[in-house]
């Protein structure tokens, strides 16, 4: 199947590049408009209580809880000052009415919380017209500039202001990141290939990549919520794949000219070869990265949609687009080459990737268990892994929302509007005689709860009333998690229905629908891709060692981020103040991302060592001769892909740096040791066994496994294998 589509490729290989060039000219203009079309935040679940609690609030009553905060100083008067109060109520004021639904000052609310502990300072909480985040973000951008009080020092935070800043951050990170990827990753392919035509080449489809997932994300943007944070992944995700393909075609190509095979001979090989890796590698991890989808949280769902697209665009245009353009280079491929061509011939048992196998698999035992113990020690941290909400401390120092959240923190008196709020649907008129007494002996039961400090009536309108309760520690603590559910073990007024908001409750709510799907994440991408390595591979028992080994890599990752973003170790290196928690959708994320990339370099180096054992008959000669063709491509590869990744971890957002951080760190100890040390002397310790399958199972496969061609496979010569 795949040397016929490499015979098709080489034939219609001028039509398929204008094809091309058209499909980046149309998708690059549409896509650029997906920016306008992305909103911020996704982090909780629409289905929740909470959020039917924030849709009830939202009708019934004022806003609890501002969507801006502006903070106003002046290091000679006081809010006592009647010009420090006339600058502030001068400026609210004349904020436009169609960006604009209401705000509060001290001036108007008298609450101490309002004011300094030095009285040299105060915060006015605004409320933005919207009906979604979007559309706030939107009246923000309205009033942003109009927010200068004359005279005083003008700090913008909360929400909204602080999303936006975020979405800011990050595109101006992306920007840096991009910059310096695409010269690094330019230079080290000329080092890699040694040569400026075949270094363009995986760059050329990073960037197809990139401009047509930009172009899916703005569709599905018109069908479902897409968060901004996905352009982040389709953007480093997408160059990074589309690279370690590239690597991988362009080199088998000039593999196959080397060997004397020519214009159709050599295309067909290339994608026979090279190209049936790149599918199955692209398939699996697609697989993985669509598991987000299963989550309700459109921030997951949104990865899912970039994720898929970045690596189904980078599959095929590294299968169909690069083909073709290699077939019309031709030998030209190698053109302005750097250095001289090695004429060496290569002999079988040869170079030091075939020497280090050979090393690993005289102690197979002893190697296994040493990397599996450094691995496990790595992973010890997981297990005190501590979750939190994003906040501003995900900014950096200078960011207004980061200093507006340090400020209330250090120089105010608590949150005002931190409580949780039970908003409940009465059975008649909240305002009833019968209904507030009914109320008033529910919000005592409230008050009553161990945890809470008092609970209180705080709105009745129609038929909806809202009930707050307050309580001492922070809004996303495990004792104030805990609260929330006690809250909800207190029966509620005679045929009324109780909900449970605020950022404790739908922070709660959040850990509870990434804990409940979780579960079917996990199995949906266990069994999609041990069916796929089979249908690879053949073998029952590749698969399985190639989940487990993913799982104890990823617990190492896990580890590592825990002890240095949760601990906060190497902060002053590089450059973030640990929250003291992880954002819980970061682990999910980079979970389905590092499951993918790890089967990436799995089934590059299994495909190569299948190969050479079709083509030799012996596990351990297969297991050297492939790693010794195919060693130095996948370290390179990673190396490749490590460097946008990098680039993000120098963002100054904290997620995004935890991202990246992470990333660089599973890509090298997966490749480095995962790969290159414990798949060499598992399959050792596993012999013929890793390529068995039972006898109904090898007729299934010999019928409808992913293979090279429909032809019969080669003879197996065997050969001797010292050690």
């Amino acid at each position: 199947m795949f040397e016929a589509l490499g015979r098709f490729l080489h034939r219609r290989r001028k039509p398929l590049l204008v094809l091309t060039l058209l499909f980046a000219v149309l998708s690059g203009a549409y896509g650029v408009g997906v920016f306008g079309d992305m909103k911020p935040g996704g982090f909780e679940d629409p289905g929740s209580d909470s959020r039917k609690a924030a849709q009830l609030a939202e009708r019934a009553f004022p806003q609890r809880a501002p969507d801006a905060v502006v903070l106003y100083r002046d290091d000679d008067s006081t809010v006592d000052d009647p010009s420090f109060r006339q600058a502030v109520t001068s400026t609210v004021e004349a904020l436009p009415e169609s960006a604009v639904t209401g705000y509060m000052t001290f001036w108007t609310t008298g609450m101490p919380a309002q004011v300094s502990h030095d009285r040299h300072a105060t915060y006015v909480g605004i409320n933005l017209r919207g009906g979604d985040d979007n559309a706030k973000e939107e009246s923000y951008k309205e009033i942003m500039d109009k927010l200068d009080a004359p005279g005083l020092q003008t700090l913008r935070g909360g929400f909204v202001p602080t999303s936006h800043q975020v979405s800011e951050e990050i595109g101006n990170d992306l920007a840096v990141a991009e910059g310096l990827s695409f010269p690094v990753l330019f230079v080290l392919l000329v080092v890699v290939f040694g040569g400026l035509a075949a270094a363009s080449l995986p760059l050329v489809v990073g960037g197809l990549s990139i401009l047509g997932s930009m172009a899916v994300l703005r569709v599905m943007a018109q069908i479902t919520d897409v968060s901004v944070f996905a352009m982040s992944l389709v953007t480093i995700l997408g160059l990074a794949v589309a690279i370690d393909y590239g690597l991988l075609i362009v080199s088998r190509y000039r593999e196959e000219l080397e060997r004397g095979h020519t214009g159709e001979e050599a295309i067909a090989r290339t994608v026979a070869t090279a190209g049936r890796t790149v599918v199955i590698s692209g398939i699996t991890v697609a697989v993985a990265l669509a598991g987000l989808a299963f989550f309700p949280l459109s921030f997951l769902k949104s990865m899912a949609y970039g994720g898929v697209a970045a690596v189904v665009l980078s599959v095929f245009f590294s299968l169909i687009a690069l083909p073709a353009a290699l077939g019309v280079l031709g030998t030209r491929v190698n053109a302005l080459s750097l250095r001289r061509k090695n004429k060496a011939a290569r002999q079988e048992g040869q170079g030091g990737w075939y020497r280090l196998a050979q090393g690993l698999m005289r102690r197979p035992a002893l190697v296994t268990l040493g990397t599996l113990a450094v691995l496990l020690a790595l992973a010890v941290p997981f297990l005190r892994i501590d979750f939190g909400a994003n906040d501003a401390r995900q900014l950096p120092d200078t960011a207004e929302g980061r200093q507006v959240h340090t400020i209330m923190e250090r120089d105010f008196d608590g949150d005002a509007a931190k409580s949780i709020d039970a908003l409940l649907v009465m059975e008649a008129d909240a305002t009833s005689p019968e209904q507030g007494a009914a109320l008033q002996a529910y919000a005592q039961e409230l008050g009553a709860v161990e945890g809470a400090t008092g609970a209180a009536i705080t709105g009745a309108e129609g038929t909806t009333a809202r009930v707050g309760v307050t309580f001492d520690g922070g809004a996303i603590s495990a004792d104030a998690r805990d609260l929330v559910n006690r809250l909800k073990d207190v029966p509620p007024p005679a045929g009324a229905e109780a909900y449970f908001g605020g950022e404790t409750a739908v922070f709660d709510d959040t850990l509870d629908a990434l804990a409940e799907t979780l579960p079917w994440m996990l199995l949906y991408i266990a069994v999609a891709t041990y069916v796929l390595l089979f249908l690879a591979f053949g073998s029952v028992l590749l698969p399985l060692k190639a989940i487990l080994m993913n799982l104890v890599s990823l617990s190492a990752t896990f580890g590592v981020l825990v002890w240095i973003f949760q601990d906060g170790h190497l902060e002053g290196l590089i450059g973030f103040d640990s929250t003291g928690n992880i954002e819980p959708n970061m682990p999910i994320m980079l979970f389905a991302l590092i499951f993918g990339l790890s089967m990436d370099y799995e089934v590059f180096l299994v495909s190569r060592i299948r190969e050479q054992y079709d083509l030799l008959g012996d596990p351990t000669a297969a297991v050297a001769s492939g790693l010794q063709n195919i060693g130095r491509l996948i370290v390179n590869a990673a190396l490749l892909m490590c460097v946008p990744l990098a680039a993000m971890a120098t963002s100054g957002v904290l997620t995004m740096k935890l991202f990246g951080v992470g990333m660089v760190f599973a890509i090298l100890a997966d490749v480095l040791v995962v790969r290159i040390l414990l798949v060499p002397a598992v399959l050792k310790l596993m012999g013929r066994a890793a390529w068995w399958a039972p006898g109904p199972l090898a007729r299934f496969y010999s019928r409808f496994g992913i293979k090279e061609s429909d032809a019969a496979p080669e003879p197996k010569r065997p050969v001797p294998v010292s050690g």
